[in-house]
């Protein structure tokens, strides 16, 4: 069978998603027209990357990126900042697009259209949530703001709403600012979406330790302002001065110019196939605005993170006239660094089992970093949890923390989730050891021997 022919592509999003259909086109399909549009006027600026420039490592706001429009213009693509693609024409193959530099309004025709719609910071509903002062940690405009709020010496007191990792982050660098930081959350425990409480409870003395006041299990009522800037945020249990206000809590997939067109899931994401087909024939979603495959459940989950939407980028292009390669299962693995301390999670963890409709096991170990013999100063204790399949063994998550840099480790059991192996192919499995890196037994080999003995009670 004869390949289709394809002349022009639309990519539409210039975040992780859609930069990586473009250099996939680019790398497979170097005759293709590619026409990639941004509603901005900054061409893949990355907020995972926010933190290094807020904190003085990355010096240029403009360098938190990996493109910009005048690189890809010289590789071939056709790249328009500040032109946002309003209404899809499926039946037409057509895209209307307003071009917010000169007011014009053009119709473009694609052969093949990839979305990455992406998704946006949710908004408290409250009362004062309008006010000035008022910020979110996303984007390159939030993030200028925020560097000068960092050093504004009016700001003595910051109040962030939400403690998931965009939360944390904030949370940090305004207290090594020198800024009173109090991180309100909903949730019983700051971080719990991603790590059990033998781990938060660790990270939320540190925090304490450098500054930062957890006020967790609480609600925000209202966010009081004076001469139009916010003076204090309200709970349902106490009162927090402040003088900014970052919310983090959470992001809503960026859908609704598209719910007349695409089919669109109950949390408003994009349904798609694993190909990223959608309901409309050639016009295919990626990114935070789609769900992907969750290994541990073999089911569709929203799982919003840069490694998901560059595969899945990859993956559209792949299937554009045939398709054959279905995205592969995620583990939903992720990392942070908590001032002294870095952890990595992936799967599923005893505090988001009920969520997946699991039953999970799971067992806990410390150990040194190094043998025992290794100076303490120069040996942090680890912390590791492995959770599985109380049936069968099968590996379902874990989670790592430590002042050494451990969390590599996590993509071993990423990797296990993904082949479905059990604790049996973990507990002897073949790592190395050097007294320098590592004891003679990985500490996956402890918890996963560990495991062993719980399963033949």
């Amino acid at each position: 069978m004869e390949e289709e022919f394809i002349v022009k592509v639309i990519v539409v999003g210039s975040s992780h998603g859609g930069f990586e259909a473009v250099r996939e086109l680019l790398a497979t399909r170097p005759d293709v027209e590619i026409q990639w549009y941004e509603k901005g006027d900054f061409v893949s600026f990355l907020s995972c990357g926010m933190q290094l420039y807020l904190e003085g490592v990355v010096k240029d706001v403009n360098n938190v990126r990996y493109a910009t429009a005048e690189g890809m213009r010289a590789t071939g693509v056709h790249g328009f900042v500040r032109q946002e693609v309003a209404r899809i024409s499926p039946d037409k193959h057509e895209v209307h697009v307003k071009n917010l530099a000169d007011g014009t309004e053009p119709d473009e025709s694609y052969d093949k259209l990839i979305l990455s719609a992406g998704a946006v910071p949710v908004e408290l509903p409250v009362p004062g949530n309008d006010l000035d002062n008022v910020y979110y940690m996303r984007g390159r405009d939030w993030a200028m703001k925020l560097k000068r709020a960092t050093v504004e010496p009016t700001i003595k007191n910051v109040v962030v709403i939400g403690s998931g990792y965009i939360g944390i982050e904030a949370a940090e660098v305004f207290a090594k600012a020198g800024k009173n930081v109090t991180v309100i959350d909903i949730l019983p425990r700051l971080l719990s979406v991603y790590l059990d409480k033998e781990f938060t409870s660790v990270l939320t003395k540190e925090m304490a330790e450098n500054g930062v006041h957890a006020a967790s299990g609480e609600t925000v009522k209202e966010i009081v302002g004076k001469d139009g800037k916010v003076a204090k945020v309200v709970t349902d249990q106490a009162e927090y001065p402040a003088e900014l206000v970052v919310e983090a809590v959470g992001v809503r997939p960026n859908t609704k110019w598209l719910a007349d067109t695409l089919e669109l899931n109950s949390n408003g994401t994009i349904k798609t196939d694993e190909y990223q087909r959608t309901s409309q024939p050639d016009i295919f979603a990626v990114g935070d605005a789609t769900k992907i495959k969750f290994a541990p459940t073999d089911k569709p989950a929203q799982i919003a993170l840069a490694t998901n939407g560059r595969r899945q980028g990859r993956y559209a292009v792949k299937n554009l006239t045939d398709a054959k390669y279905p995205t592969p299962a995620v583990s939903g693995s992720s990392a942070l660094s908590v001032f002294d301390y870095h952890f990595a999670s992936t799967g599923i963890k005893e505090g988001t089992a009920d969520k997946f409709g699991m039953t999970t096991q799971s067992v806990y170990v410390e150990d040194t970093y190094r043998p025992p013999f290794v100076p303490a100063d120069q040996n942090p204790k680890v912390q590791f949890k492995l959770t599985f399949d109380p049936t069968d063994g099968r590996i379902l998550g874990a989670q790592i923390m430590s002042k050494a840099d451990v969390t590599a480790n996590i993509n071993v059991i990423s990797l296990a989730i993904q082949q479905k192996l059990t604790v049996d192919d973990l507990a002897y499995a073949d790592f190395f050891f050097q007294p320098g890196f590592d004891r003679p037994w990985n500490i996956i080999n402890v918890a996963a021997q560990k495991a062993q003995r719980e399963l033949a009670k």
